[in-house]
Parts: structure tokens; sequence; C-alpha cells
């Protein structure tokens, strides 16, 4: 990130993320107040306005998740000043709650809502397609291609918010979020942070009954005045086409990008005309239809859901129903996944009955080349704290398995996702932020195995709570980790409740995750070192075992994220090394900690890469003969030497068998 840039006052250009550019339209824009759940692909919004927080005076904070934060942003509008949140589309799933009700009660300081959809799901566990919130909750909705559109949309959303009074959604996806471009530059002239008086601004806020029907006919109303304008917003444009095919294109977003690359490479540059739609909610209808009437048939280029090509449909019912609509519903384009220019190329050529390349071969090609490599999983960094959580839970879970007794694991979202993968693999459900504990709350009373439910700490407070609470007050059983590493690290380690820290790293009050969960009444409730993994195993016993609801919070801080605290104060990270002099090629570092930074050396013992090891000593902890031990710090194991002892007794034992032999011979 270049934060000069970003704060920069003066006119002129910048190369920019998106996501800069987003949080530079806002200043630009004088917001005043901002408020995030950190998630991918928006994250960097976050992140930038965490690090300008010094250089304007504005107020930020960092919320329990995207519900809190959009209300956060709410009540600041509430009272006249302009607010930003920004959210990946699931968390607008947790935000829209409040968002439907913003929609009846409007706002007034211009309230900006940018959400992230992830075609592909890059980092999300769906494809969802937000942009069906917009209509629902009658809210207008812009949608960027590139980065300086996006800077200029978020300034003009205030604009909007404020002219309508209603919040406005700038709907991105991951490809434009993480699109970098020129950006042109305003000024930047902002006005002073001072406290309203609402006494004096007489607003109310209210949808009952009576008063919610009657706000309905005014959201009604807004819409047509919104579509109205929209008519000629210069966010919408046409791209003519000369000779034109009697086909033209209708698209938005990063697709509109596609579009002009695939027009090209098929060699139709200036003869399909394109509309490019900017404001897709509500569609300005009298522009697609000028555009569509008298066209043999209109392309669609979306992505995700064809929302935009239901709309192209029934406007042209009314204009020119003889048209041909090509899309996903004419089976041009999948439903499924992202676009790229080569798969719009293709679309586009089908939709036309053209010639399109062939890319059988180069498919074919690279399925040859893949052949005969490993497959490699998605795992923990080294020195993951989340390691030796698992690698206790699975040495408790093997010395009970006498027992007979079976075990459900519902897993969460977050780093701990990878418990899915091998060689753990004991996830059996992953739902959505916080489900792991509802779920064990359903099972725990219709199945026979033990229900064992597995969140992070930033999803405790982020939805994990309320049913916590549930399972305390109904008396459910089942054995709750927490797996508490200080920070939201899956997203960029940004803090949260489990933080001393808060938005721009300034101090704030941790709120011990312990104490919660004492206080709403669990009652076996234990804290635990992650690294210290021999002795987490009695403690994971008597936690499956446990008649009950049982809370373990496992707690070490982010690997990344104490590597950097460490470099900050000046401490060295030493890595650990294998004194193949002692190692007898058990291979339980490999086989039970499972960490990148191992590997089998060309003697077939195992080597700790230098250049990976984070130097937490888990390995060093596990190994039974003390082999492994930091570089440059001699024999013994981080425990001390006890390993290292029982080792030398060992081998006075062999050298007495040895000359005993000698003896013998």
């Amino acid at each position: 990130m270049v934060l000069k840039d970003v704060i920069s006052g003066g006119k002129g250009q910048a190369f920019m993320l998106c996501n800069e550019a987003i949080v530079r339209g806002a200043i630009e824009a004088d917001v005043k107040v901002v408020a995030f759940y950190p998630g991918a692909p928006t994250s960097e919004i976050l992140d930038t306005f965490s690090e300008a927080l010094g250089s304007f005076d504005y107020h930020m904070q960092i919320a329990t998740n995207e519900k809190v934060a959009l209300e956060i942003c709410a009540g600041a509008s509430f009272a006249g000043f302009r607010s930003l949140t920004a959210m990946k589309s699931v968390g607008m799933n947790v935000a829209s709650d409040t968002l439907f009700v913003l929609g009846y009660t409007g706002v007034r300081g211009g309230l900006v809502v940018v959400m992230a959809d992830d075609p592909h799901a890059h980092s999300s566990q769906s494809e969802q397609d937000g942009r069906f919130f917009a209509p629902n909750a009658y809210v207008p909705m812009l949608e960027p291609s590139t980065a300086q559109e996006a800077k200029e949309m978020v300034k003009e959303a205030f604009a909007i918010s404020e002219r309508h009074r209603v919040p406005v959604i700038v709907r991105t996806v991951t490809r434009v979020n993480h699109q970098s471009g020129v950006v042109e530059l305003g000024e930047i002239r902002r006005g002073k942070f001072e406290r309203a008086r609402w006494r004096d601004l007489k607003e109310e806020y209210l949808t009952l009954g009576e008063v919610a029907r009657r706000k309905k006919v005014r959201m009604l109303e807004r819409r047509a005045e919104l579509e109205k304008e929209f008519e000629g917003s210069a966010f919408n444009s046409v791209l003519r086409g000369e000779g034109g095919a009697g086909t033209g294109i209708v698209t938005s977003s990063v697709s509109y990008l596609y579009v002009l690359e695939a027009l090209k490479s098929l060699g139709l540059w200036g003869r399909v005309p394109v509309l490019k739609l900017g404001t897709t909610y509500p569609v300005p209808r009298r522009l697609v239809a000028d555009f569509i009437r008298g066209l043999k048939g209109v392309i669609v280029v979306e992505e995700l859901s064809p929302y935009l090509e239901n709309e192209v449909a029934v406007i042209a019912k009314d204009v020119n129903p003889a048209a041909r609509i090509f899309g996903k519903r004419s089976g041009d384009f999948s439903e499924a996944w992202e676009l790229n220019p080569d798969l719009v190329s293709e679309g586009i050529a089908s939709a036309l009955g053209l010639e399109h390349g062939d890319k059988t071969k180069i498919v074919e090609e690279a399925r040859a080349l893949k052949e005969g490599m490993p497959d490699r999983y998605p795992t923990f960094c080294p020195g993951c704290p989340h390691r030796g959580t698992f690698a206790a839970l699975s040495q408790a879970l093997r010395a009970l398995s006498a027992s007979g007794k079976g075990y459900y694991f519902a897993n969460d979202i977050g780093c701990y996702s990878m418990w899915v993968f091998p060689p753990i693999s004991k996830a059996d459900s992953s739902l959505c932020m916080g489900a792991s504990v509802g779920i064990a709350n359903g099972l725990s009373n219709v199945i026979e195995e033990r229900v064992v439910a597995v969140v992070g700490d930033s999803t405790f407070y982020h939805a994990a709570l309320p049913a916590i609470l549930n399972a305390v007050h109904n008396r459910n059983r089942f054995t709750l980790l927490i797996l508490d590493n200080s920070v939201t690290a899956m997203t960029g380690q940004q803090p949260n409740l489990s933080t001393e820290y808060t938005a721009g790293w300034r101090e704030g009050k941790r709120v011990p995750i312990e104490d919660v969960c004492r206080a709403a009444g669990a009652e076996f409730v234990e804290v635990v070192d992650s690294y210290s993994v021999k002795e987490n195993v009695p403690v994971f016993r008597r936690a499956l075992e446990y008649d009950g609801l049982a809370v373990v919070v496992s707690r070490r801080e982010c690997a990344l994220y104490g590597d950097r605290r460490k470099r900050r104060r000046g401490e060295k990270i030493t890595p650990f090394e294998v004194d193949k002099s002692v190692c007898r090629r058990p291979y339980a570092c490999i086989r039970d900690v499972y960490c990148p930074a191992h590997e089998i050396d060309g003697d077939g013992q195992p080597r700790i890469s230098p250049e990976l090891c984070d130097g937490c000593s888990v390995c060093s902890r596990m190994c039974a003969f003390g082999s492994i031990r930091r570089a440059g710090a001699g024999t013994g194991n981080e425990n001390g030497t006890g390993n290292q002892k029982r080792n030398d007794k060992e081998k006075e034992k062999e050298k007495e068998k040895g000359e005993g032999a000698g003896e013998r011979r």
C-alpha cells in the first residue's frame, strides 16, 4: 500500500489498488465515520483507513460483525455525518437485517455500503450474488469497473445518499477490488469534526405497522425518482458499433472490461454496440429500451446469476419482443464461477454463430503437465498455533479410542478451516461464521457421538456467542475449542476484541474470552497454551469426557502477527534444526506436526528449512529423542533437557551393551 498517495492533499495521478481508490474517494468526500468487520476481498479498505487514521479527523471502529458495523455508520448518518462501511457478500447476509430497515427509515448524512461479491469463491464459502439485496431493500446500487470509477462512484454515492436520504450500495467483485490502475486524485477538502446536537436535528427513524406501510409507499416513489436520475448518469455509457451484426451487448462491472478484450480478439471492435451500466439498481429502463430497440439480438454479459439478463428480458418484451436474448438462460454463458476474457469471447462467438479458437489442446497439455505432481493441500503457516492445538486434540482422541466412542467435528470459518484437509481431515461440517456452535447445539441432542466444535477468537465475538448462551441455558453437552490467536488472522491480522488494540492500532480494552464464557454460565472453562502439546492432552481428554458444555480456550498469537511484533522489538527469530546424529527417524515431526518447514533430506532423515522455520518449538517439544533444537543452542529441546537426558541414558545403555558385546566377541 502506498499511503502517501491515499493521503496526498493535492491533485494529480497515482497508481492505486482499487480498494485504496475507494478509501481515497471517501476521504475526498469528507467521510467522518467508518466501521468494518474484515473480510476478503474488501479487507484493504479497512487496512487503508486504519493506516490513514492519524492523517484525518474521521472516527473508525473495527466492529464485532458486519451488522454492528453498518449500525455504527447508520447512527452517525442519523446525526448527519457521512459514513462508510465495507463488507464481503456473505457479510451482507449478517448486515441485511439492518439494511432492509434502513431502506424504510432512510438516513441523513451520506451512508455508503461497499459490498464485494466473490465469483469463483476464491476466499468465500459460497458464490453469493449480492446484487439482489438492492431491489429487496429498495436501496440504489452502483457498480464500478475500474479503480478510477470506484473512487468516483464512492464520492457520488455520498451525494446520491444525501439527495434521496437512502443508503447507497457500491457493489464490487474480487477482480475489481484487487485490480490496480492509474487514478486521478481530486482535492481533499475536509470539514472540521464537531459533535452534533441531536435535539436540534429533530430527526426520527422508526418503522412499525402503519408507519412501515406509509414508508413502503415512499420507497416506491423514491425508486422512481432514482430511476429517472440514473437515466442520465455519467456512469452509464454506450460504445457505438458502426457495422453491427444486428446484435448488441449489455454488461456491467468487470465483465465490461472482459467484453472490450473479447471484441478485440474476435475482430469485432467497433462493430458491436455495447451498453455499459454503472447504475444497476434501479435499472434505467428507458436507456436500456433505447439501446435494444431495433436490435435482432442482445447479449448480456455478467457474472453469477442472470440479474441484468432478467431485467433486459422484461424490457425487451415491451419494446422489442422479437429480439433474442443471449446469456445464461440461453446457455451461452455459465452461471457458475467467474468470467475471463476467453470465456466472454467464447460466449459472444457462440451467440453470434462465429468460430472460436478450440482450447481443448491447451487444456490437455496443461493436464499432461500436471500428471505426476504431488497433491498439495492448503495448510497452516509455519508456527501457526492451530497446529499444536489439533496435534494435542488428535493425541487425546487416540488416548480415548479404546472407549469406542465416536465424535462429530463441527468446523467454522477461519484459518482453522484447513482442519478439513489431509493429514488431519477431521471436519464433518463447515457452514458460515459461528455456525459450528449452533450445529453442535442441534447435533448434541440427536446423535450418539460426542460433538467437538471449533471456532476462532474473532468468530467467537462475531456470531458464536448467542449459540454458546443457548448451550448453557439448555444444558447441551459438547466440547468447544476456541482458538484464540489474538487477531483476525485470515483476513490480514486485523485487531479484534481479543487484542489489546483497536482501529489504527490504538490502545483498546481486551475482552477475555474465558471471562465471557464463565459469565455466560459455562462451568468447564480451561485456558491452555497452544504450543504446550503434551500438557494439553489431559485437558482435552477431560473436555471430551465432560458431561456438559466443556470450553477450552487454546491461546497463542498468530505466528505471522507475532513475528512482525518480534521484528519491531528487534528480537531475532532463530529457526530450529535436526541433530541427525541423535535422530532415530521415527518421523513424528513429519507425521504429527506436518509443518511446511519440515522435509525429508537426501539421506532419508528429517530436515528443517531455516527459511521457513518460525522457531515456534512445537516439533522440538514433541520429539521423543531431543533431536530437534534451536539452531546454535547446543543440545536439548525447548522444554529443557529432559528428552536429551533420556537420550543420553539410552546412549549409555547402548554403549554398555556394545562394550558387553565386544567383550563377548
